[in-house]
């Protein structure tokens, strides 16, 4: 499945190291210009001491801004954000919105657009849009505006002719939303659960209608209890797939650890408000002022409003718990890709976009290209 136009054809270029392919590390080299050309090499069991290693592209499906700016601000802002983010090794993300007014989703889904169809030099592609509320619980806001209301079809719809919408995030429990999963399913919209005050049967009720995954795992949602499992029960018991973020303060490592021996594609995302990227102080998301300080972003009751984690942090995150830098790698990049039903990002393959992360044996990055494009890291 082909994702975003060609653009002017990039001179072929050569990157010698351990490449992780889809079957496994391999010593060699990749050439490539906008896509992957060749992988050739020698099969090893591990990367090789010494060598640049070379991984898929990160992909990043839920990025509310960075870089100082907030996605709902518009084009500008989403053009900064995804320039930001490619400076850590994410080659391409969703843009995602926060509950609004429709006249102002309206208008931040026709400037989106924009950036959709058009790559800007040093940025991440913008794959779609990641439509995160309106359509939550109240009562599992977060960070999140109270610009709440029911999802219906003819809203989706109209906001999906502005800029196509990818994934959309909502509340099973409420009124008429187990019937607009299995719409989106229909659609290939993938719809996902968070924000909820749903029980177990809820949650297990709406995987059936269509639901793929779930947001930002644990977070904003019912917990796991003996008794009640909860949303965050029906996800462990049932889910192949799940956000999760791995910045150890969203969610403690050995509740990371725990989802991971029961959801086999848990990925990565980053929730990155405006703030990742830059000093502390205070910014923007959506209608409100959330503050920076060190790893955090807290809205004025201190509640959790988003997080600053990059996606190469993410990496080193999983593997600083244990998990095998394959393992790692393969829930920032492939198992996102898969989520989305992308075949040709994600992967380090012929044919595949050439959306590659070359980092050192201790995991600085060294280069990255998006679509081919060599990304400055200067200001990474």
């Amino acid at each position: 499945m082909s994702s975003g136009p060609e653009k002017t054809a990039i001179e072929p270029r050569q990157i010698e190291g351990t490449l992780l392919t889809p079957d496994g590390w391999l010593r060699g080299i990749v050439r490539f210009s906008e896509r992957i050309l060749v992988t050739e090499g020698e099969v090893v069991s591990a990367p090789v001491e010494g060598l640049p290693v070379v991984l898929p592209g990160f992909i990043d499906l839920h990025v509310h801004g960075g870089g100082g700016a907030d996605i709902m601000s518009g084009c500008e802002a989403v053009t900064t954000a995804a320039r930001m983010h490619a400076r850590h090794g994410t080659t391409s993300l969703l843009a995602t919105t926060v509950s609004a007014e429709r006249a102002e989703l309206e208008r931040v889904f026709t400037e989106v657009g924009a950036t959709i169809h058009e790559r800007a030099a040093g940025s991440a592609r913008v794959l779609g849009i990641h439509l995160e509320g309106p359509f939550i619980n109240q009562a599992k806001l977060g960070a999140q505006p109270a610009a709440l209301r029911l999802g219906t079809l003819e809203e989706i719809l109209a906001l999906h002719a502005r800029a196509p919408i990818r994934i959309v995030t909502l509340a099973p429990e409420l009124a008429g939303h187990l019937e607009l999963i299995a719409s989106l399913r229909k659609l290939g919209i993938v719809a996902q659960l968070g924000h909820s005050l749903g029980s177990y049967e809820t949650g297990v009720a709406a995987m059936q209608a269509g639901a793929r995954g779930y947001a930002h795992l644990f977070n904003a949602m019912t917990g796991l209890h003996h008794r009640a499992p909860g949303v965050v029960g029906a996800a462990l018991a049932h889910a192949e797939y799940a956000e999760i973020i791995p910045d150890f303060l969203h969610v403690h490592p050995g509740a990371i650890l725990a989802a991971l021996r029961a959801i086999p594609k848990l990925y990565c995302v980053t929730d990155a408000t405006a703030g990742a990227g830059m000093p502390d102080g205070s910014y923007r998301l959506g209608s409100q002022t959330v503050t920076k300080c060190g790893a955090g972003i807290r809205l004025a009751d201190g509640t959790l409003a988003g997080s600053t984690l990059t996606m190469d942090d993410a990496l080193r995150n999983l593997v600083s718990i244990g998990l095998a830098l394959d393992d790692a790698s393969r829930r920032v990049s492939t198992y996102p890709a898969n989520y989305l039903d992308l075949d040709d990002r994600g992967r380090i393959a012929v044919d595949c976009w050439a959306d590659l992360v070359v980092m050192t044996s201790t995991l600085e990055l060294m280069n990255v290209f998006v679509e081919g494009e060599n990304i400055d890291l200067a200001d990474a």
